[in-house]
């Protein structure tokens, strides 16, 4: 597989290619990207607090365990940041930290921790690479649908796994190849899987008319599967709609959230 995409001259990271696109969706008032009010984090510093790793569904309280009691867990929002689920966290009583490689993301985080007056560990990083952490520091992985931005999940997977500690749990978001088998209008069934715009170049013009930075699909035996081999053991999943668009109108789940154990 190829890790760079040529643009004339220019070899440029997939990586940060999604980078980039993030941070202009964000500009332009992406849903993923915009900062909870102050008035939903006093919500949550009294108990009232709900948060979405896929586009509809609520995250189960009691998928953090104690009945959704996170007071003193160290937290790590996984490609998380845009200043929605942390500063939640944060207000419920959580030690956070966060890692995104947008920057755009990254300021929202900053921007909500200054305007409420909280500390909160924020890291620009790719989650690609080998995850800047010491083994056994988080109670708590939360990870958002993104992988999608990735090509290779299996690595990611046995990164949390090493950050977790024993007994740690893995809440994650993950769309499935449904999202990708069919054409933008979700009407026709147009592409073979897997979907890999750095070895289909009729993949990459797909992503690129649609302004979608560079995705790829992931079997359920990849996002699922993958937790197991690094070490996590399933307990609860549910699945969710895209939220909108013909196959949401269909009632057709197209994404999966899961809770894993390091046990």
């Amino acid at each position: 597989m190829f890790a760079q995409i040529v643009r004339g001259a220019i070899v440029e990271r997939y990586q940060d290619i999604n980078a980039k696109t993030i941070d202009r969706w964000v500009e332009e008032g992406w849903e993923w990207g915009k900062p909870v009010s102050h008035e939903e984090y006093i919500k949550a510093t009294r108990g009232e607090w709900e948060v979405l790793l896929t586009p509809t569904v609520k995250v189960p309280k009691e998928w953090f365990g104690n009945n959704g009691d996170i007071r003193g867990k160290r937290i790590l929002g996984l490609a998380s940041g845009g200043g929605q689920q942390m500063p939640i966290f944060t207000a419920a009583g959580a030690i956070c930290t966060v890692l995104d490689y947008s920057s755009s993301q990254i300021n929202s985080e900053r921007m909500v921790a200054e305007r409420e007056g909280y500390e909160i560990e924020i890291v620009q990083a790719d989650m690609t690479e080998p995850l800047p952490f010491e083994n056994e520091s988080f109670d708590i992985i939360f990870h958002p649908v993104s992988n999608c931005y990735i090509e290779d999940v299996a690595a990611v997977f046995k990164e949390c796994a090493r950050v977790l500690k024993r007994g740690g749990v893995m809440l994650g978001g993950f769309d499935t190849e449904i999202n990708y088998i069919v054409s933008s209008d979700e009407e026709r069934l147009v592409n073979k899987m897997p979907f890999n715009p750095l070895v289909n170049a009729e993949q990459m013009r797909q992503l690129e008319e649609d302004d979608a930075g560079v995705q790829f699909s992931h079997t359920v035996v990849e996002q699922i599967g993958g937790q197991l081999k690094a070490g996590l053991s399933l307990v609860d999943l549910y699945d969710d709609t895209n939220g909108e668009g013909r196959l949401h109108e269909l009632n057709i789940k197209t994404y999966i959230a899961t809770k894993t154990i390091k046990l």
